[in-house]
């Protein structure tokens, strides 16, 4: 059966994101994007978003004058299947937009086969997909920040969550590469 995978980048005191929504901490590290993040796309053929997070993310096209490798990461990107969990319907040829029962949705996602679901945000999808306990794999790339505020990975969650430590890598930016399972 698939896997729905949370992969992502935090700070070490928990945000995904500043206060105003900035993610320029966030450290393009080549030693763990080349080798990690290479495999880590290769693991996977679906890309569960949120609406914002789509919107930001899902088409998004790297400055024309990027190097080879940026070009190359986001063409693999956006090879993959796209679904948006959003509220409100808004047409794309290149995205399934799911607006009800995601637990019966994924359920049949994972069921079908397949590479392993990317599970990317925003933040309130990932509370409503813990809290259905659809999470199975949680590989966060910890980074060497604190922020004080901002939009934090975890809140609202309803229960206890038991992981068990699967992996480390880090780099030598300070990036901390930890994958646990549920």
């Amino acid at each position: 059966m698939r896997k729905v995978v949370l992969d992502l980048a935090v700070t070490l005191d928990g945000f995904i994101e500043g206060p105003n929504g900035e993610i320029d901490w966030c450290i393009m590290d080549e030693d763990v994007q080349a080798t990690s993040f290479t495999d880590f796309l290769d693991s996977i053929d679906t890309i569960l978003y949120g609406r914002i997070s789509y919107d930001m993310w899902g088409q998004y096209q790297p400055e024309p004058n990027a190097g080879p490798a940026e070009q190359k990461l986001w063409e693999t990107v956006h090879s993959k299947a796209k679904y948006v969990f959003s509220r409100t319907a808004t047409p794309d040829s290149k995205a399934t937009y799911i607006h009800s029962d995601i637990l019966g949705e994924i359920e049949k996602l994972k069921a079908a086969p397949g590479k392993n679901l990317w599970l990317y945000g925003g933040a309130n999808l990932i509370t409503t997909f813990i809290n259905l306990g659809l999470v199975d794999i949680f590989r966060l790339a910890v980074h060497p920040i604190i922020l004080g505020a901002g939009k934090p990975l975890f809140s609202n969650i309803q229960d206890r969550v038991p992981l068990t430590l699967q992996e480390v890598k880090t780099a030598k930016s300070g990036v901390a590469l930890m994958t646990y399972i549920r």
